[in-house]
């Protein structure tokens, strides 16, 4: 029987799930307490529709997904796990690693399936670049970095590290297998008061692997670019470009009778099958709801939700020595 999906939030990306999730055979509800926005909604998708949760909640979806405000992810998401409801929330998880923790353990704790909204983990280039790192083919992988750059909309009250890097870091922990042991980080405020405008942080893995995440949006072009450096050679794919190409760089050093040599071949593009991230995402969440999520689950989210907090905490503790000394 095909699951029936409720999508809770009716604003920007909400619209995205609602169309995707419909398009999919899957759509079976919209909540979106702006009566007018919700009508409007209900005359395109002709589902289930409701200002109000709890009574979304007595209807008994297979599955919701939360694309509203930050703020409100863990509220929404404590009340629909606490009933045992299988739940996608959009990323980030939640705005402190403490609540974050608790949809985890609440999830657990009722058999829920908690998975997060960190659409990239399921963008095919992503899942190839994975595949070509557990198969060897840039030998063992050092180093990582990301960069997310634009001249965009600029919030005035979260960071850019808050704004843009919860997928850069999802993207790195996915690629490095686990979390960070290590953070360094610093950032800069030009344009607001308490907003950070530009931030870059190092990443410290396990077994030496390291990786750095610039992002900023006072920038004068659009840059959406992941390099991987690996003992045998390079990947690099940019995301911002026409072409959305991974190229794969033969180059390396090594050592040979005490002499430090290099080895560089000509650029390769590497094919990979196209499609389109949010759409792979969603299915997974749907084919995923009985068996259990193992992708961008409730865990990793929280790993996440605990760099970003970790970072904020480092650019405001280097912020106030600067200014003491």
């Amino acid at each position: 029987m095909r699951k029936k999906i409720c999508v809770i939030g009716g604003g920007r990306w909400g619209q995205n799930h609602i169309k995707t999730l419909f398009e999919m055979g899957n759509l079976a509800g919209i909540v979106e307490a702006d009566a007018d926005r919700l009508s409007e909604l209900l005359q395109k998708y002709p589902v289930q529709g409701f200002t109000d949760l709890d009574e979304a909640i007595s209807s008994g979806f297979d599955g919701y997904t939360i694309a509203t405000p930050a703020v409100t992810h863990y509220t929404i998401g404590k009340k629909l796990l606490e009933l045992g409801n299988h739940v996608l929330i959009e990323k980030p998880l939640t705005l402190s690693s403490t609540h974050a923790g608790e949809l985890v353990a609440i999830a657990e704790k009722n058999g829920s399936s908690l998975m997060v909204g960190h659409v990239m983990l399921f963008h095919p280039a992503i899942r190839k670049i994975k595949e070509l790192v557990l198969e060897g083919k840039i030998g063992q992988l050092h180093y990582i970095y990301s960069t997310r750059l634009n001249f965009g909309t600029v919030r005035t009250e979260e960071s850019v590290f808050w704004s843009f890097a919860p997928h850069d870091i999802s993207i790195l922990n996915y690629l490095a297998g686990g979390s960070p042991v290590n953070i360094e980080a610093k950032g800069s405020k030009f344009l607001q008061g308490q907003v950070y405008d530009v931030t870059m942080a190092q990443l410290e893995y396990p077994d030496n692997l390291h990786g750095h995440i610039f992002v900023s949006w006072l920038h004068p072009f659009k840059e959406q670019r992941l390099v991987l450096i690996g003992s045998k050679g390079m990947l690099s794919y940019e995301d911002s470009t026409k072409e959305k190409e991974i190229l794969y760089y033969e180059k390396h050093f090594e050592i040979v009778n005490g002499q430090l040599l290099k080895y560089e071949e000509p650029d390769q593009v590497i094919p990979y099958e196209k499609a389109l991230p949010l759409s792979e995402e969603l299915k997974y969440f749907v084919d995923h709801l009985d068996t259990g999520i193992q992708i961008a689950d409730g865990q990793s989210g929280y790993e996440v939700v605990k760099v970003l907090e970790r970072v904020h905490g480092l650019i405001t503790q280097t912020e106030n020595i600067e200014r003491l000394t």
